[in-house]
């Protein structure tokens, strides 16, 4: 299927514009892995330990009188979301003391709401100490996931190749933990689950670009490095955009209908596929055409 049919666009040629828009991204993805690092940002209880719980009332009630009920008790600091289709709600204490808060919770709702009972869907308790080490251990985790990347490229294409998928894959993570830092969504294992799935679509994208430019070099070696890649980034810029079309539909109908709990989830997987599209196309080929002719110019001064 060819959604475009024939293109000819200068995406090399934008690879200006596209650093600079990249740059700016990178930077404030870097400010909040800082901030992440130091347990600063909106930290989820998997990473600063705490208290959470999905409670189902028989009956509908009111989120604020929720709170006014938790206020009572002394659980000032409580995170609440309302899951109206089930009067369904998600109570979460970020850093609460653990042992004791999943049984004040109870004990407040159970006497402020007496008339209307309910039943503990699911209760989750972390410690400060598991938290940080988990929160640690997911930053190894992302940090060896990219140098196994490169590895691969390296050993499937070129090393260049391989800093090209590299920098584009790190790109994606640290532009999805921009927009949430900016938007101030809780980061959690959820969270993180999305980015190393953005990461394995975005190299999956990279792969197919590179494939395609591989076999355009060995038909013409001859040719201008920016030409082929221009051309082989155009020959298959249909099945890109199909690809990403289709799987940006699955993920917003998980966004639209999948409920409060998997929400921000969907959103990183939204973010995550428009951003690995774009970084396939402006950063990645960019980056190896610059290799590939530091690397030409090399040889011609040898020579």
């Amino acid at each position: 299927m060819e959604l475009l049919g024939k293109t000819n666009i200068d995406f090399i040629g934008k690879r200006n514009i596209a650093f600079v828009i990249s740059s700016i991204v990178a930077i404030i993805g870097f400010i909040g892995i800082i901030q992440i690092g130091r347990g600063a940002a909106n930290m989820g209880i998997d990473f600063s330990g705490g208290t959470a719980m999905q409670l189902k009332f028989s009956k509908p009630f009111s989120i604020a009188d929720a709170r006014t009920a938790l206020h009572k008790h002394g659980i000032a600091k409580a995170d609440l979301q309302e899951i109206k289709n089930g009067n369904m709600l998600l109570v979460k204490m970020a850093g609460a003391a653990v042992g004791k808060q999943s049984e004040l919770v109870q004990t407040s709702f159970k006497t402020e709401f007496a008339d209307n009972p309910f039943t503990v869907e699911s209760s989750t308790e972390i410690g400060p100490s598991i938290g940080d080490k988990l929160r640690k251990d997911t930053m190894i985790a992302v940090a060896l996931s990219l140098l196994g990347i490169i590895l691969y490229i390296a050993w499937r294409f070129d090393f260049k190749f391989g800093i090209g998928a590299t920098i584009a894959t790190m790109h994606d993570v640290l532009a999805m933990i921009a927009v949430f830092y900016i938007l101030n969504k809780e980061i959690n294992l959820l969270f993180i689950t999305a980015v190393l799935t953005i990461a394995g679509y975005s190299l999956t994208d990279t792969v197919v670009i590179f494939d395609r430019i591989r076999e355009n070099l060995h038909k013409n070696l001859k040719g201008a490095m920016h030409n082929i890649f221009n051309g082989s980034i155009n020959e298959v810029l249909s099945r890109t955009i199909i690809t990403s079309l289709t799987t940006f539909l699955a993920a917003a109908a998980l966004f639209l209908f999948g409920g409060e709990v998997i929400h921000d989830f969907s959103l990183a997987l939204l973010i995550g596929i428009g951003v690995a599209t774009y970084s396939s196309v402006f950063v990645a080929s960019p980056i190896v055409v610059l290799l590939e002719n530091r690397a030409l110019a090399k040889q011609v001064e040898k020579a």
